[in-house]
């Protein structure tokens, strides 16, 4: 199995994870918080979804899913088309108001545009420094990692809290 297969056996499982955290979900657990100051699902889910695709796109050399196929649009949310969710306060992350079809579509769009930008590298890509503003430089592979990472991450959190959101209706 080459590197970049297993990058996409990776952020394969991403959409695994959020399908079964947003199964059956409704508009008001898409956005209920077990506090004021709480993540919603919605938000995890468009937030995992914007930062795989702020990250990879230009790592790719494409435009971003969220602009270039009209996903902005579609959600309609009163941010910057180059917001993420990063250092969004609470009221921000309660604006997020998506049906679970629409979080999963973009989500499956950008990781269509990932797989697609995995199945053209080689191994010897993945040591390709892509930014020299760290000690040591990011290669391709561990930037590509710690987007992987952080978005099994936020699916893990979205798991955990569609489990607390079922136990406390």
């Amino acid at each position: 199995m080459r590197s970049a297969e297993v990058l996409a056996n990776g952020f394969g499982r991403i959409g695994e994870d959020l399908r079964a955290a947003l199964d059956g979900a409704d508009d008001a657990l898409l956005t209920r918080r077990p506090d004021p100051d709480a993540t919603t699902l919605a938000w995890l889910a468009w937030h995992t979804a914007r930062v795989q695709d702020a990250q990879v796109a230009p790592l790719a050399g494409v435009a971003e899913v969220w602009t270039a196929q009209g996903w902005s649009e579609r959600f309609g949310l009163p941010f910057d088309d180059a917001a993420t969710g990063y250092g969004q306060s609470p009221h921000e992350v309660g604006q997020v108001r998506a049906p679970a079809e629409l979080l999963l579509g973009y989500l499956e769009a950008t990781t269509a545009q990932t797989l697609a930008y995995l199945e053209r590298l080689t191994d010897d890509d993945l040591d390709v420094v892509v930014d020299e503003d760290w000690d040591p430089p990011v290669t391709l592979g561990v930037r590509l990692i710690s987007v992987l990472a952080d978005d099994l991450q936020h699916a893990g959190q979205a798991s955990y809290l569609r489990g607390v959101l079922d136990r406390t209706r």
